[in-house]
């Protein structure tokens, strides 16, 4: 897991530590606040980076490269506040899951900028499968990069205290609905993971299905133009023989009209002789 950076070692965010803060805990991302025009050019440049995200665990190089770019294009932003302003974003999508499509929208904005990105990294999830190469930590690492695992973790970690705080402050018949809370976040774990095994596999076919008939109508128009190609060299051929046959039928036809002639000048001849 990766450690905060500290800003007396990237001097060129200093302007970060100059802004004031009303209390400890806000958020790095309000200071400015982030227009939307800014996020969708976050969201964009985060969705090119997504793969490699995904292929290392220490992701502070990542970050900076994000925070070079944004700069590139007039957004004045730390690496620091690039990586809030994405566990931001992620821990309202995931908080989307259970809302309906019109208070999804309204509620978040980003949402189809989002699903843009976690579509893409299930479809190339989805590909590694196919191709046989990929592993169960691999499915992993695919799914959720280091920083929403991290995310996730420290969720877990925030609940855990909350139930030992509840545990200590009620009586000891708590127990019981705790564990009943258990139960029913295990079953809601297991349901979602059910829910998205069947969206992967229904993905997976529709991408199978879709490569299929574009192989099938490739083949097709392959076989066509075999076809035509074939009708082509059979039609030359044709006319081939028949300027071949006319050729045969002339030289025959010339051939015994020249024996004809010889043949009436020897007897001429013979006949002179004769005479």
């Amino acid at each position: 897991m990766e450690g905060h950076p500290h800003h007396q070692h990237l001097p060129q965010y200093q302007y970060h530590q100059q802004q004031p803060t009303s209390s400890v805990g806000v958020d790095a991302d309000r200071f400015p606040q982030w227009s939307i025009q800014e996020t969708k050019e976050f969201l964009m440049i985060r969705a090119e980076l997504d793969r490699s995200f995904m292929e290392t665990k220490r992701n502070k190089l990542l970050w900076e490269v994000i925070s070079t770019r944004m700069r590139d294009k007039g957004f004045n932003r730390s690496p620091e506040q690039c990586k809030s302003k994405w566990k931001n974003l992620f821990t309202r999508y995931k908080g989307c899951e259970t809302m309906e499509e019109e208070a999804m929208r309204q509620q978040f904005p980003f949402y189809n900028e989002m699903q843009v990105i976690f579509s893409a990294r299930m479809q190339s999830m989805l590909l590694s499968e196919g191709e046989g190469g990929a592993t169960g930590s691999k499915r992993k690492a695919v799914q959720l990069s280091s920083d929403e695992e991290e995310d996730i973790m420290e969720e877990k970690e925030l609940e855990k205290s909350n139930v030992r705080k509840k545990k200590q402050g009620k009586a000891s018949g708590i127990g019981g609905s705790t564990s009943g809370n258990n139960s029913n976040s295990i079953k809601e774990i297991v349901e979602d993971f059910m829910r998205q095994q069947m969206e992967m596999e229904m993905q997976w076919r529709e991408a199978f299905e879709a490569r299929e008939n574009e192989r099938r109508l490739k083949e097709m128009e392959w076989r066509q133009k075999m076809e035509a190609l074939e009708n082509e060299r059979l039609l030359m051929d044709r006319r081939w023989y028949e300027r071949e046959e006319q050729r045969r039928t002339r030289e025959e036809a010339r051939a015994e009209k020249r024996d004809a002639l010889i043949t009436a000048l020897l007897n001429k001849l013979r006949r002179e002789d004769h005479m």
